[in-house]
């Protein structure tokens, strides 16, 4: 019989045995179908043929994903069980984190059908693609990414306090050169500004200046957005490169203070796992870590 922990270790994606790669597998298949099901879903003359089809699947997704998500509330109490109120610690932690929300959010498009009999299916469908961010599980790009901004928020606010001055003056400008000649597209400051916007995101915003000094003011505000693109770039790779060595050296961090008695309980081995996992560092860097920190004494966990 599975135990709560082992549960854990399987969900949460710390277990790397077969168990955790099925279960990885079989979770991503049912979440890309289920993408693939919303979007066919959506083209009238699929739906009107296949109707009855993508609503059972539907049925049986939602049975999968409502499962998925209790059994995850229930093997989540196992994080904490060392420690007083453990159980329910480790369940609100997940009830209420990132990954929980989307997860019940996988969920909860069907059970509106019934609360709120005439909402609009198409909202339904919407949040029935939200659920492809299960698949942030498995893959912390997004998280990552979150991380990143949040560590170079002060870059990041400079940088968007510069587009914004930017967007600003460009607007003033072409709509004071064009706004008599184009009032369509320039008739105020704030409509040049959704002019602005996109060029700056683009290097075209879709209207075509009819005079010299317009011209001029469209390649200077392409060329902004051009710059400010590879300022944000540089911003982001920078902060990526800086958290990956972080964590590689709170990882290594640990591992010493594991390694010191030079043995390694399941308990030690069950941490650096979610620490491996969270942090995504591969099994070669983690061998190689121990080779170094051992002398070739232990070279895995």
């Amino acid at each position: 019989m599975i135990t709560r922990q082992r549960l854990f270790e399987i969900l949460d994606g710390s277990s790397k045995d077969a168990a955790g790669r099925v279960c990885e597998i079989v979770i991503i298949s049912v979440v890309l179908l289920n993408v693939l099901a919303v979007l066919l879903d959506s083209v009238p003359e699929i739906h009107l043929k296949y109707q009855q089809f993508f609503a059972s699947f539907e049925l049986l997704s939602v049975i999968f994903f409502t499962c998925e998500y209790f059994l995850r509330v229930w093997a989540y109490g196992s994080k904490y069980d060392k420690k007083k109120g453990g159980s329910w610690k480790g369940r609100k932690e997940y009830l209420f984190s990132f990954y929980g929300l989307i997860d019940f959010v996988a969920t909860m498009p069907y059970y509106l059908q019934f609360l709120f009999p005439g909402m609009d299916m198409r909202i339904l469908r919407v949040l029935r693609m939200l659920r492809i961010l299960k698949l942030t599980h498995y893959n912390s790009a997004l998280q990552d990414l979150f991380m990143a901004i949040i560590a170079e928020k002060r870059a990041f606010g400079s940088a968007v306090f510069l587009v914004s001055i930017a967007t600003i003056v460009s607007a003033s400008l072409m709509y004071f050169a064009e706004g008599s000649l184009q009032p369509e597209y320039f008739s105020s400051i704030p409509q040049s500004i959704y002019w602005a916007v996109i060029t700056i995101s683009t290097g075209y915003g879709n209207v075509e200046p009819v005079t010299t000094i317009g011209w001029f003011i469209a390649a200077f505000t392409g060329f902004t957005g051009v710059c400010m693109a590879a300022i944000l770039t540089g911003i982001v790779a920078s902060s990526f490169s800086n958290q990956s060595a972080r964590k590689r050296a709170a990882f290594e961090g640990q591992l010493k203070l594991v390694l010191v008695d030079e043995i390694v309980d399941d308990s030690e081995k069950r941490t650096l796992r979610m620490l491996q996992q969270k942090y995504r560092i591969s099994d070669g860097e983690v061998k190689e870590m121990l080779s170094n920190l051992t002398n070739g004494k232990i070279t895995e966990l």
